[in-house]
């Protein structure tokens, strides 16, 4: 019997290598959570193309909207765990979905294999063109007046856009009227039609619209102003430090996955973010490219379990569901 179990855990070892060996042997699916056009499309377009050069197959993205990014991945998470089908997630839904959906069907530190950190994205306090607010302050002392008259888009409960503006309001000590949308460029479009008032998203999406002066940004949730909008004030020199917050971009697998097809993956996407096109593609974005030192399966799981414990607290203290 003994023979027995370790003719067997041979066999089984052998398969996985034999599987490794040939992954990938067929197209692979990225799920991007969010629709077309924002960030995480964008974002996850540029993981699948490092992907598929790297790794030799077609590795095409599939964007699947709804409930704040969480159907998506939780398609993911039940998806076979055999490197085929990998989830380009955030910081909203590959950490702090849970809090804001207590039934969530997945664990996001559980049920994945983390297999690494693309860049970080500050987020940008953008409102309609004709916002009678100047700047943070004025846009304070505004929503403060006109709360129950404010609308706030947003990408779904538990979306970085939603997790964002929950920060700002929170800091600011208001509850406007909330306006989900299915991804942040539908949210957008919103903003330059005159339907909303405000949003908060990473400085890729809003972007083009603030420098062809559709819309105005009033500032960036950081401690350093971005380059990309050099003119725009960080919310700490606006005396609104809370305001702070730049979520990750992070690609993840089915849990179980095999680590041979992990190691595969993990060094297809590191050899991309070394090269300089891709780096240039994601600065030109507003991205924080990572580093080698936090790249990797262990530096991602750390970086989603510290900033859980991070913007639980507060997040919970603003009463987010």
């Amino acid at each position: 019997m003994i023979r027995l179990a370790l003719s067997f855990a041979l066999f089984a070892l052998s398969a996985i290598g034999a599987q490794a060996q040939s992954y990938p042997a067929r197209a692979a699916t990225v799920i991007v959570p969010f629709a077309a056009g924002g960030p995480a499309d964008i974002t996850g377009r540029i993981v699948a193309d490092i992907f598929s050069r790297h790794l030799g197959q077609q590795f095409v993205v599939e964007n699947v909207g709804g409930a704040g990014g969480t159907t998506g991945t939780t398609r993911a998470a039940r998806a076979p765990a055999d490197g085929y089908t990998l989830i380009s997630g955030h910081l909203g839904t590959n950490a702090l979905a849970g809090i804001f959906y207590p039934n969530l069907a997945y664990d996001a530190e559980k049920d994945f294999e983390p297999i690494g950190l693309i860049g970080e994205q500050p987020e940008l306090l953008t409102v309609r063109k004709d916002f009678p607010a100047k700047d943070l302050k004025e846009f304070a002392a505004y929503a403060k007046a006109n709360e129950s008259k404010l609308n706030m888009a947003h990408a779904g409960v538990g979306s970085v856009s939603y997790i964002g503006c929950l920060l700002l309001n929170s800091a600011i000590g208001i509850k406007p009227t909330l306006v989900p949308f299915t991804g942040t460029a539908p949210a957008m479009n919103a903003i330059l039609a005159g339907q909303v008032d405000y949003d908060c998203d990473p400085v890729l999406g809003p972007l083009p619209h603030v420098r062809a002066g559709t819309a105005r940004a009033l500032a960036i949730a950081a401690k350093t102003r971005s380059p990309l909008l050099p003119d725009v004030p960080t919310s700490a020199e606006q005396g609104m430090p809370q305001f702070d917050i730049a979520p990750f971009y992070a690609v993840f697998a089915p849990k179980g996955t095999p680590k041979p097809v992990i190691d595969r993956l993990v060094e297809a996407l590191n050899k991309g973010l070394d090269e300089p096109a891709v780096r240039t593609r994601l600065e030109s974005l507003g991205a924080t490219v990572a580093e080698p030192a936090r790249r990797g399966p262990k530096a991602l799981g750390d970086l989603v379990h510290s900033e859980i414990a991070r913007l639980t607290p507060i997040l919970k203290a603003a009463a987010a569901k």
